[in-house]
């Protein structure tokens, strides 16, 4: 392994290092933490294990003279770019469009930062300035625009971020292994061809697909062209049904879509990390701290999870507006015990920790460890979501490991709390009658008795079944159920934690009248309803496709959509009519939710 440098951001600190050249320089739109749960991190310390000399350019300045794209020259082997832990478009408007006033990836908190469509406009600078340096771009926003896509913001369909920016390589969903094998074959020389055969890769090629006999091969999915799906709602939804099922597939095919004069090659994933690899991820050294460079000052984000601990990858829970799994999967990836533990002990080397971990998650929390009870049939498997319309039979919902590891983090000397702050999927240890299995009431109570700081924080995300069944959510009878156990926990425990639910309003399928019932369902007395998100049309989710073509991608049926704005915020707003005489528990805040960071750290719009 390279040595354990803290990753240079500027020409005195390359210097410093004594280096001549760099072989990678990272732009990004957020400031630089070196803390496993940024992604410009993890990828620049992943490429220095294997030896390569990385450097980032946190949030340069777009609008001057360009000098912080050229302070460092250009790299030996390519650039990287990527808008930072959130696309940017969603870090900087309101589901109502409106510019927000804070970003919470950038010290003090400060807004505009960096660009709108930030992996477009750093991938043109660099190519107008270094148009033979190789440009990779990846994360978030270049993860989830890969394809034809929506663009909320625009209120039109859009073409893949390779088309808009001139990216020479796009590397999506979790980017160890694919970008190892990228640096490794640019370093090495390979031929266009053997690059093109990376897998999680996309790329554009000119002319059009060829197929040996003029038939589309097996192994092959050739899409709609983006042009036609510009003409053709229909053609749009058709295309997103099958992009997001292989997305879900254990062994997904190539992904074809012309565009232009030319056509996106989509390679399949990696398949998912093994223990062996999850843990080697995380076994790199990271300060966990944000770069000397912002001292003094404030980074919200950084915050929010500097005292948190990531247990897993994946989400099988396949919710409609959700883009977890179409970014790191369905299956889930799982770090070990060990390696797990050994990061709990590290904490209490960090400045100002006392003792209590933020959040032992994950995009959700109680699915460490869980995978099919017969690995064959998930191998074939081609379902969306292994919860919803109904449990999988072949899903395997033991939640003992989970309570195992909570048991071994709590005994970690120095350890005096540890929460979950990450999203649960009560649906994994409920149904209807009640508890599924013997490891399912231990959960829960030890969920809300020695997890849960003051509220229990769950999403139901409606009351209404019709509106539920286009979100890929389970009915909120399940939710009812879930209450009558939690206060039975607490009755008998004498305890007053909370239960905070959330709530969508004006997702596709939901009217006023539905939102109505929803602010008046009995099942929600007592409970203060104040965390309600507007939706927002998202790239590559089904909810966002419904939104612009009025069909449901599934099956093509109609779907009733809310796109004027004054009447979106009325279904928001109902929420807080006559909100004062709901009763408040004295556990839960009154205060609106505006955070512009996604719910959870691990979900990422």
């Amino acid at each position: 392994m390279a040595g354990t440098y803290m990753i240079p951001t500027s020409v005195r600190e390359v210097e410093a290092l004594g280096w001549d050249y760099i072989d990678v320089i990272i732009f990004s739109g957020d400031a630089f933490v070196d803390h496993p749960s940024f992604g410009t991190a993890v990828i620049a310390r992943w490429l220095q294990k294997w030896g390569w000399r990385v450097a980032v350019v946190p949030q340069p300045n777009w609008r001057d003279d360009l000098r912080d794209f050229r302070k460092l020259g250009a790299p030996r082997l390519y650039f990287g770019v990527n808008a930072g832990a959130m696309d940017s478009m969603v870090n900087h408007y309101t589901a109502s469009k409106r510019l927000r006033h804070d970003d919470a990836y950038t010290p003090d908190g400060r807004a505009g930062a960096r660009p709108d469509y930030a992996v477009t406009v750093y991938t043109k600078i660099l190519k107008e300035l270094y148009p033979d340096v190789p440009v990779v771009i990846g994360g978030i926003e270049a993860s989830l625009r890969r394809l034809t896509h929506y663009d909320y913001w625009k209120d039109c369909l859009m073409p893949s971020v390779l088309v808009t920016s001139g990216a020479d390589w796009l590397c999506y969903g979790m980017g160890e292994r694919p970008m190892l094998q990228l640096t490794r074959g640019i370093e090495n020389g390979w031929s266009r061809h053997r690059m093109e055969q990376i897998p999680q890769v996309a790329f554009f090629k000119t002319g059009k697909p060829k197929f040996p006999g003029g038939d589309c091969p097996a192994g092959t999915l050739l899409l709609h062209s983006f042009e036609a799906c510009s003409r053709d709602k229909r053609a749009f939804a058709e295309n997103f049904h099958e992009i997001e099922t292989h997305a879900n597939m254990m062994h997904p095919d190539t992904i074809l879509e012309p565009v232009g004069n030319g056509y996106i090659q989509v390679n399949p994933p990696f398949p998912p990390a093994t223990t062996e690899e999850m843990d080697s991820f995380w076994d790199l050294p990271f300060t966990k701290l944000p770069h000397p460079r912002y001292k003094g000052h404030r980074i919200p984000a950084y915050d929010m999870i500097k005292f948190s601990v990531n247990t897993h990858r994946g989400c099988f829970g396949g919710c409609n507006f959700c883009t977890i799994a179409a970014h790191q999967g369905k299956f889930i990836s799982s770090r070990s015990e060990q390696s797990i533990l050994k990061e709990v002990k590290a904490l209490n080397d960090l400045p100002d920790f006392a003792g209590n971990i933020s959040d032992v998650g994950a995009p959700t929390a109680n699915m460490y460890g869980m995978h099919g009870k017969n690995l064959a049939a998930c191998d074939k498997c081609r379902r969306r979501s292994c919860l919803f319309p109904a449990p999988c039979p072949n899903l395997d919902r033991d939640h003992t490991r989970l309570l195992e590891l909570y048991r071994r983090i709590d005994a970690v000397k120095g350890i005096r709390h540890s929460y979950i702050g990450s999203g649960i999927r009560y649906d994994l240890f409920l149904d209807e009658k009640g508890f599924v299995d013997a490891s399912s009431r231990p959960y829960l109570k030890t969920l809300v008795l020695d997890h849960t700081s003051g509220r229990l924080k769950v999403a139901p995300e409606h009351t209404e079944d019709h509106v539920l069944e286009k979100m890929g959510k389970p009915s909120f009878r399940l939710f009812e159920r879930l209450r009558k156990e939690f206060d039975t926990v607490n009755r008998e425990a004498g305890t007053h934690v909370g239960l905070v639910p959330y709530f969508i309003s004006s997702h596709p399928g939901c009217r006023l009248k539905d939102m109505e019932r929803l602010a008046s369902h009995p099942a929600l007395k007592g409970i203060w309803m104040d965390q309600v998100q507007d939706f927002t049309p998202t790239p590559m989710t089904t909810s966002s496709v419904m939104y612009y073509a009025g069909l449901d991608p599934r099956d093509l049926t109609p779907v009733f959509t809310e796109h004027d704005m004054g009447r979106k915020q009325e279904q928001k707003s109902f929420f807080f009519k006559n909100s004062s005489k709901k009763p408040v528990n004295r556990l839960q805040g009154s205060k609106q939710s505006t955070n512009i960071a996604p719910r959870n750290r691990n979900k990422k719009y």
